[in-house]
C-alpha cells in the first residue's frame, strides 16, 4: 500500500543546502521525514542548514551528483544545480554535467530503489518565449550555444531524460518548472535581480537597471514554491507534469526597483546597463495545471516577501 502524505518517508535531497534546497528540508523535517542532504557547497552553504544540524531526522552529505550515490531512501528531490546566471555561467562545463549527469545518477537511484522522484526544472527551459504568459504545453524558444545554454539545455535534457526512463523504466516522475522565486537565504553575490537590487539598497549604493527596465518577471516567495513541490511530489503516480510553479503576477523590473526603494528606505539612484544576450523580456507562468491538479496557488505578496527578505539581508549584512 503507497503511503500516505503525513506518514514519514527517508528523503533525499539533492542540492539541500541550498537556497531552496535548505527551506525544503525545513518543512520535510518539519513533518516528521529522516530527511538526507546531499550538497557539494559550490553555491549551498552550510549556514542554510545549520538549524538542522544535530536533528535525529536530519543528516548532510557532501556529494557531487555527477557521481553515482549509492543511499536507501523513497522519494528523491533533485535540486542540485547553480540556478543563478553568474553562478552557472562561471563553470558552464560543469552546470551542464551537474544537469545531466546528475539526473543520469539520481533516475539511476531511483530505478534501483523503486523511488519517486521530482525534478526542479525550470522556467529557462521556454527561453525568450513567443508566447505569454508561458504554459506547459509551449516547446520554448532557447539559443542552443548562448551563453545561458549551459542552464537552459541542462534542465531541458534532464526533462527528456526523467520522460524517458517513465517511459521506459515505468518509473514514478514529477517535473516541475519553477519560476523566478526569492525570500531569505538567497545568495547576495548570486546576481539575481531581487537580491542585487535589496543588497544594493541596503548598501546606499547605484541599483542597476539592465535595459529600459520594462522587461518582466513574476516572483515567487519561497513558503508558496517549497509547499508547491511538497503537493506535487504527493498527486497520483500518473500526473507527472510539467507543471509551473511560480507567481503569476507580473512586474517590470522599474516596478521592483521602486517597491525595494520604498521598502528599504534607501535613496540610492537607478541607473542602467546594456541588456544581457538572451536575457528574456517577458516571463509570467501560466499557473492553471498547478492549481487544477495541486489545489495550489501562491499566497504571498511580493511586498510581504520582500520584507522577509530584506530582513534576512539586513542581518546578513550586518555580520
Amino acid at each position: 500500500m503507497q503511503k500516505s502524505f503525513d506518514d514519514h518517508r527517508k528523503v533525499l535531497v539533492t542540492g539541500g543546502a541550498g537556497f531552496l534546497g535548505s527551506h525544503l528540508c525545513d518543512r520535510l523535517v518539519a513533518r516528521g521525514d529522516d530527511v538526507l542532504c546531499v550538497d557539494n557547497f559550490y553555491t549551498g552553504s552550510k549556514d542554510n542548514v545549520a538549524q538542522l544540524m544535530g536533528h535525529k531526522k536530519f543528516e548532510v552529505m557532501r556529494h557531487d551528483v555527477t557521481f553515482p550515490l549509492y543511499v536507501e531512501v523513497e522519494r528523491i528531490f533533485n535540486l542540485a544545480c547553480p540556478a543563478s546566471p553568474v553562478h552557472y555561467q562561471y563553470d558552464p562545463v560543469q552546470t551542464t554535467k551537474t544537469s545531466v549527469h546528475g539526473a543520469i545518477n539520481m533516475l539511476g537511484l531511483a530505478k534501483r530503489l523503486g523511488a519517486r522522484i521530482l525534478q526542479a526544472s525550470t522556467s529557462e527551459v521556454y527561453g525568450d518565449p513567443e508566447i505569454h504568459p508561458q504554459v506547459e504545453t509551449y516547446w520554448g524558444r532557447v539559443n542552443p550555444i548562448g551563453i545561458r545554454s549551459c542552464y537552459d539545455e541542462g534542465k531541458r535534457c534532464a526533462e527528456t531524460l526523467f520522460f524517458d526512463y517513465r517511459r521506459q523504466h515505468d518509473l514514478e516522475i514529477k517535473v516541475a518548472r519553477i519560476f523566478n522565486t526569492y525570500g531569505p537565504r538567497m545568495h547576495p553575490h548570486d546576481g539575481r535581480v531581487v537580491s542585487n537590487f535589496i543588497v544594493q539598497a541596503l548598501k546606499g549604493e547605484d541599483i542597476t537597471i539592465y535595459g529600459d527596465g520594462s522587461q518582466t518577471r513574476s516572483f515567487c516567495y519561497v513558503d508558496d514554491l517549497v509547499e508547491a513541490m511538497l503537493r506535487m511530489m504527493d498527486t497520483p503516480a500518473d500526473f507527472t507534469g510539467p507543471v509551473n510553479i511560480g507567481n503569476p503576477t507580473e512586474f517590470t523590473m522599474i516596478e521592483l526597483a521602486e517597491k525595494v526603494l520604498r521598502l528599504t528606505g534607501s535613496s540610492s539612484r537607478l541607473i542602467r546597463q546594456p541588456l544581457p544576450q538572451d536575457d528574456p523580456r517577458q516571463r509570467q507562468p501560466d499557473i492553471s495545471l498547478a492549481r487544477k491538479a495541486m489545489d495550489w496557488s501562491p499566497k504571498v505578496s511580493l511586498d510581504d516577501g520582500l520584507v522577509e527578505t530584506i530582513a534576512y539581508f539586513k542581518r546578513l549584512l550586518a555580520t
